[in-house]
């Protein structure tokens, strides 16, 4: 049996996916990066492999995710891909006529505008962590609340009270000054997630033409609160798919299978990469003015990958 491995490694969690052919996720497994990406993408696969059952072979690996490249270059991925059209693919998998996509990560946010399966306009939120689930972590450990008891609080609100939610700063000392006048939690915490929503929509939505279906994903979909606070704002229905966690891994596997259905080859390097000694390092090129900071990454002693250059220069062929 044939089966294809997404990888998504961003800077809040890393997460791995085996599909079937058939679409089924086999195995989805959401991990904490924790500022160490090669180490979990190193454990991510020594659980993958313990997962598969006998007689599945992987046949095809594709890498997503702000650390892609070094994913990559690791596993011998197929395709490399950014998480627009990975998140797009996997959202088209589950709602085949879905037309817009909100995806809410660990420490930024996109909007994806589809119309007949093509994406025709995006916008990210890469600058502000307003909004995003580091945020959201920080205020439940803040007000010593579960993060998984965040939402349903929300929905227990009956007098929401209006949060500044521009900034993460001002939204926490809102929420401070909020508690102090002797609101009560429920309503701070369902104010919260409408700032949220609100500060979504006027930056990463502003412009955009929002039409059901909508699909919500990334881990802050996890977040009933939220939910329903896009719902109330945008007066449809939002879905929250299965395995919203890990939707970036599981358009990457999908990208993957469609890439090597041609060639029936895969680069993938197998999971004995887990055992191997990786090892990072950047500096300066002084080739010209322009001083391009080149990351490189180690397998053993040898270079396997480069990137940060404008130039071809420092290409590992």
């Amino acid at each position: 049996m044939k089966a294809y491995l997404g990888i998504d490694v961003g800077s809040v969690s890393t997460n791995i996916v085996i599909l079937s052919e058939a679409g089924e996720v086999l195995t989805g497994l959401y991990l904490r990066t924790q500022g160490r990406p090669i180490e979990a993408i190193q454990s991510g696969l020594k659980a993958a492999r313990e997962s598969l059952k006998p007689g599945v072979e992987i046949a095809g690996v594709g890498t997503t995710g702000s650390g892609r490249y070094l994913a990559g270059v690791m596993v011998g991925a197929d395709v490399i891909k950014n998480e627009i059209t990975a998140h797009a693919v996997a959202a088209c998998m589950l709602v085949p006529d879905v037309k817009t996509v909100l995806e809410i990560g660990g420490q930024d946010s996109k909007i994806i505008i589809l119309r007949n399966g093509v994406v025709i306009d995006f916008a990210m939120n890469t600058v502000c962590a307003a909004g995003t689930g580091s945020f959201l972590d920080q205020q439940a450990a803040r007000l010593n609340i579960p993060i998984e008891q965040f939402g349903e609080l929300a929905l227990q609100s009956t007098n929401p009270v209006r949060i500044a939610g521009r900034c993460t700063v001002f939204a926490e000392s809102d929420m401070i000054h909020k508690q102090q006048m002797g609101h009560a939690l429920p309503d701070i915490i369902n104010g919260l997630c409408e700032a949220l929503v609100r500060n979504y929509l006027n930056n990463v939505g502003k412009g955009k033409e929002i039409l059901p279906p909508v699909v919500f994903q990334g881990g802050v979909a996890a977040n009933i609160g939220i939910k329903a606070a896009f719902e109330r704002a945008l007066g449809m229905p939002v879905l929250v798919p299965e395995h919203h966690k890990i939707m970036g891994a599981i358009g990457a596997a999908q990208l993957a299978a469609e890439k090597v259905a041609g060639t029936g080859q895969t680069g993938f390097k197998g999971f004995g990469i887990t055992e191997l000694p990786y090892r990072t390092r950047s500096f300066e090129c002084d080739g010209c003015p322009n001083a391009c900071e080149i990351a490189e990454i180690y397998e053993k002693d040898r270079v396997i990958g480069r990137w940060g250059a404008r130039c071809p220069r420092w290409d590992v062929i």
